[in-house]
């Protein structure tokens, strides 16, 4: 089963999220301390004390939200992914909750496109 660990008010964290329920994919979201110094446990498993990071079964890691999401960006997307994105958008986007209906001219956006530079962990 992967595992997720992440914090709730990560920007980084919630894109990972997000992309693994459009794949379908199954996965166990551990929270970690908001403090990193508090770490002690994230550390342990994976090396690091930042957030997002992406463990698989085998304990092998992809750390900070554009390593994780180029990860997952070659990995088959399900039949509904766009409704489950859509849904996202529409559920966090203000436009859509000023005209509370389905009129938002802000289009929804896949995951960011990983830069060229280096991914560096985000929390």
């Amino acid at each position: 089963m992967l595992q997720l660990f992440q914090t709730e008010w990560c920007r980084g964290s919630q894109q990972v999220r997000q992309r693994l329920t459009e794949l379908g994919l199954d996965f166990v979201a551990r929270q970690v301390p908001e403090d990193p110094a508090e770490r002690d446990v994230l550390e342990f498993h994976t090396g690091v004390r930042t957030v997002p990071v992406l463990m698989f079964e085998d304990d092998a890691v992809i750390v900070g939200t554009e390593r994780i999401l180029d990860y997952l960006r070659n990995l088959p997307t399900r039949a509904d992914a766009s409704a489950h994105h859509e849904k996202a958008h529409r559920s966090l986007c203000k436009r859509c909750a000023e005209l509370d209906s389905d009129e938002c001219d802000s289009t929804p956006t896949s995951p960011a496109p990983a830069s060229p530079r280096a991914a560096a962990p985000t929390s």
